[in-house]
C-alpha cells in the first residue's frame, strides 16, 4: 500500500510564505540597521539600496532560495526602530545584565534588540511569543556564542512589562515579575 504524501492546501502555503517573507524582513532589517550605525547613515538611501539593489527573488544563496523580504515590514521596523532609538535604548538598557548597556554591544546586537523591542511595541499584531522566537533565530543567524540566550533573556524581561496583559498567565508568571 503506498502512502500519499500530504501537500498543504494553498492557503497553508501562503500563510507559511507570508511568515517566510517576514522572517526574512527581519532578518534585512537588522542588517540595513547595522549598516546605519557603522556608516552614521540616515535610513532613506539604506532603505532605497536594499529594496532597489539588493533584493532578487529566486536567487539561490549558498544552496538556500532566497525569500523577498516583506517590504512594508522591512520599511517600518528600520524606520520605527530610527526614529524611537532613544526611547528603545532607555526600554532596553534595564533588560540587559552584568553591567551591559545598548551602547557597549556589538552592532548587530544592538540593531537586533532595537528591532525587536520596536516590534513588541508597535507591531502588536504579531504576538509577543512569535516576536521573541523569530528575534532567537535571527541572533542565531548571527551569531553561534551565548548571543541568541542573551537576546532571549533580555526580550522575556522586556515582554513582561511592554505586553503584560498578552503575557499574563504565560508559564504562570504575573506581569512584572522579574526575570
Amino acid at each position: 500500500m503506498t502512502s500519499k504524501k500530504s501537500r498543504p492546501h494553498r492557503h497553508e502555503r501562503r500563510a507559511t510564505q507570508a511568515a517566510r517573507r517576514r522572517a526574512a524582513a527581519r532578518l534585512a532589517a537588522v542588517q540595513a540597521l547595522y549598516e546605519m550605525d557603522l556608516a552614521d547613515a540616515p535610513p532613506d538611501p539604506v532603505l532605497r539600496n536594499f529594496i532597489q539593489d539588493r533584493w532578487q527573488a529566486g536567487v539561490e544563496e549558498e544552496g538556500r532560495e532566497y525569500v523577498e523580504p516583506d517590504e512594508e515590514l522591512f520599511t517600518r521596523l528600520v524606520r520605527g526602530a530610527t526614529e524611537r532609538r532613544d526611547e528603545l535604548d532607555g526600554i532596553i538598557n534595564p533588560a540587559l545584565r552584568d553591567g551591559l548597556d545598548v551602547a557597549g554591544l556589538q552592532a548587530v546586537m544592538r540593531a537586533l534588540l532595537r528591532l525587536a523591542t520596536f516590534e513588541l511595541l508597535a507591531v502588536t499584531d504579531v504576538p509577543a511569543r512569535v516576536v521573541i522566537t523569530e528575534y532567537i533565530e535571527v541572533a542565531k543567524a548571527f551569531f553561534t556564542g551565548p548571543e541568541p540566550d542573551l537576546v532571549n533573556a533580555a526580550l522575556d524581561r522586556m515582554v513582561k512589562v511592554l505586553r503584560a496583559e498578552e503575557m499574563e498567565g504565560v508559564n504562570g508568571e504575573k506581569p512584572g515579575d522579574p526575570g
